[in-house]
């Protein structure tokens, strides 16, 4: 079995995910880049392991069960265990997304991505985390994803237009972070939601007032967090985000 620290970037062949990639990476990580698109991922593995990162493609669609098994075994097979799991892949559902207007099924194929692939991928990997010593689990979040900050007086400014599919999904990824949290308490899983703010990629068609790699930063923050570090929580670069 490998010593080598491994982690899986899902969603990794751009944008946020690929600037956390190249930010384990930088930490001498080998690095599984996480993407369903055949020549993005190949590109992205290629123009990481020209800046020196230890990086090898992992085909992964989050929203296919035989995806994420096979993904599970290519892993396996590399590296023996995983260490780190930043589930990062995600989908806005376009606009507009006001309820009155919303096809229901955009809220699905939302919430299939941004939810139930994020269950999909970890259970499909928590064999392997169980093999590291400190094995640590990210899930990429947004304040959109936040209760409090939805309902503030100033909740167009800080969590953008009303979006049912979009926000929701993501405070739905918050609860199942806290469920995993409190499954795992006891273990040496540590798991969080991380927001990486408004980052300037296509998924807001590059609105956004960050960069990606300062969008990564609150994922690299988590995926190194020490063992007496914290789980079930909501962070950002600031610090806890209010749920």
């Amino acid at each position: 079995m490998s010593e080598r620290t491994i982690a899986l970037v899902t969603g990794a062949n751009k944008g946020i995910g690929y600037e956390i990639a190249a930010g384990l990476g930088a930490l001498g990580w080998s690095v599984g880049v996480g993407a369903r698109d055949d020549q993005r991922r190949t590109a992205a593995v290629e123009k990481l392991r020209a800046a020196g990162v230890d990086a090898f493609g992992v085909p992964l669609d989050v929203t296919d069960d035989a995806s994420a098994t096979a993904a599970a075994r290519l892993i396996e097979e590399q590296a023996g265990h995983l260490d780190v799991l930043v589930n990062n892949a995600g989908i806005s559902g376009g606009m507009p997304q006001e309820p009155t207007r919303v096809d229901p099924a955009t809220i699905r194929t939302v919430v299939e991505t941004n939810v139930i692939g994020v269950i999909r991928v970890t259970n499909a990997m928590l064999p392997l985390l169980r093999r590291s010593a400190s094995p640590r689990i990210v899930n990429m979040s947004s304040s959109v994803g936040s209760l409090t900050r939805q309902s503030g007086t100033a909740a167009e400014q800080t969590t953008g237009p009303v979006a049912v599919a979009y926000a929701p999904s993501k405070t739905f990824l918050n609860a199942v972070t806290l469920q995993y949290a409190r499954e795992l308490s006891g273990t040496n899983i540590l798991i969080n939601a991380g927001c990486p703010g408004y980052v300037a990629t296509d998924l807001n068609g590059f609105r956004g007032v960050r960069t990606p790699e300062q969008g990564a930063g609150i994922a690299i923050t988590l995926a190194t967090l020490p063992d007496d570090g914290p789980t079930g929580k909501f962070f950002e670069d600031a610090g806890v985000v209010p749920w």
